[in-house]
């Protein structure tokens, strides 16, 4: 019997790839959201807001049954419009907080006892904007933020047999890059500040998912991986070489 995987937000772009990526590597992957997405081939679909403890917990209730116990679980579900952190109102707060970091926390819960039981790995997908400023998104960064601390909590408190990781989410190529990042010179732009002088690609997260879900990583709990090409390069540095400094 295939082990079960579960990804959060797995209907389209990173969730979407990550869990064709499970799947390909002998997993019955489950993925969930609020809309129905059509056909996924082999995916299958369970409809769920993530947001809502009782909703989560009945969609893990109906995994049990129809598959089995959720072995790996994958937080991906996330994200956040821009807004101002001066002018944003509660519920739009509530609101990134619960999809980011709750919805998480939610989620972990609802494996936990089955986890507990029969070993499993939960991995959270969080983001750049998690270990640097991040004007306009500081609900979402403070959410993200909040996600990697949680899991080196979990990790801890949940062991030894959950083991509890995040991939840290760089510039990723997504079917919505140019509604994202730009057009090709905005990506161009923005490639030249990142280590590895390019975007990042849907593959390549999941293949640390995919990593952190293994027996290869079975060490591994508490840990952030950083997957964003070597980072940014800091916005000083052109200040000095524009002031013929550097």
């Amino acid at each position: 019997m295939s082990p079960i995987a579960l990804v959060t937000g797995g209907t389209k772009g990173l969730g979407l790839v990550t869990a064709q990526r499970l799947l390909a590597d002998g997993y019955r992957v489950f993925v969930c959201g609020r809309n129905d997405p059509g056909d996924l081939g082999a995916l299958e679909f369970i409809r769920c807001d993530v947001r809502d403890p009782q909703d989560v917990a009945a969609m893990v209730a109906d995994i049990r049954a129809k598959a089995g116990p959720v072995r790996v679980l994958v937080n991906n579900a996330g994200g956040s419009p821009p807004s101002d952190a001066a002018t944003a109102s509660p519920r739009f707060a509530e609101k990134i907080v619960g999809l980011n970091l709750m919805a998480p926390l939610w989620l972990s819960q609802a494996v936990h006892a089955d986890m507990a039981e029969h070993g499993g790995s939960i991995i959270n997908i969080s983001s750049v904007s998690a270990l640097r400023p991040s004007p306009g998104t500081s609900v979402y960064a403070a959410a993200k933020g909040g996600l990697l601390a949680l899991t080196r909590s979990l990790a801890n408190e949940w062991g030894p047999n959950i083991r509890v990781n995040a991939v840290v989410v760089g510039y990723i190529e997504t079917e919505q890059t140019e509604t994202t990042y730009g057009t090709d010179e905005a990506q161009s732009g923005i490639s030249r500040n990142i280590g590895l002088k390019r975007l990042g690609r849907s593959a390549e997260i999941a293949d640390a998912v995919a990593y952190l879900a293994s027996d290869a990583a079975s060490y591994v709990s508490g840990a952030v991986l950083e997957v964003h090409g070597g980072g940014e390069r800091p916005a000083f540095l052109d200040v000095l070489e524009q002031a013929g400094q550097l």
